[in-house]
């Protein structure tokens, strides 16, 4: 097996900058067909063998999403099913929760109902974002509107 088909595998054949279905039988030249792509990622978590040096991590990403991402910080969207307001960029809350721990206010939400819709696709994202992260969600109802958390 090759190292796309076993990084695919593992990510479930879904892009990581998307979140689409990467099909195994499109050309890897298609903008559409499976590429992997490596990061670096900054090791200095909580109890990290590599502390304080940059580890490579691999994922799946569409050739076109890899090539548009480039070399610059990627951006990954929040679902637009949701309705939420203010939502805060999920790879930068990511990486200081992996850094640092912690908890952090990522969205607003109108309803309870809307806030654990999102915070039930958050866990599911970030499971395939970074999938050794544990993190949680809580909502909390502030001043009429619902405040969604994610601590690590």
């Amino acid at each position: 097996m090759s190292r796309l088909d076993e990084v695919a595998e593992r990510d479930g054949w879904r892009c990581w900058l998307c979140d689409e279905p990467v099909d195994p039988r499109m050309s890897v030249n298609d903008g559409r067909g499976p590429s992997v792509d490596s990061c670096i990622s900054d090791a200095r978590s909580k109890g990290s063998k590599n502390k304080g040096r940059p580890a490579e991590q691999e994922r799946l990403a569409h050739r076109g999403c890899n090539t548009k991402k480039g070399a610059i910080a990627p951006v990954v969207p929040w679902a637009g099913h949701l309705f939420v307001v203010d939502p805060a960029p999920i790879i930068a809350v990511v990486d200081r929760l992996e850094r640092k721990g912690g908890r952090e206010v990522v969205a607003r939400c109108p309803s309870q109902s809307d806030a654990q819709e999102a915070a039930a696709w958050l866990i599911d994202r970030i499971g395939r974002l970074r999938p050794g992260l544990a993190v949680s969600t809580a909502v909390e109802s502030v001043g009429g509107q619902f405040l969604l958390i994610l601590r690590a």
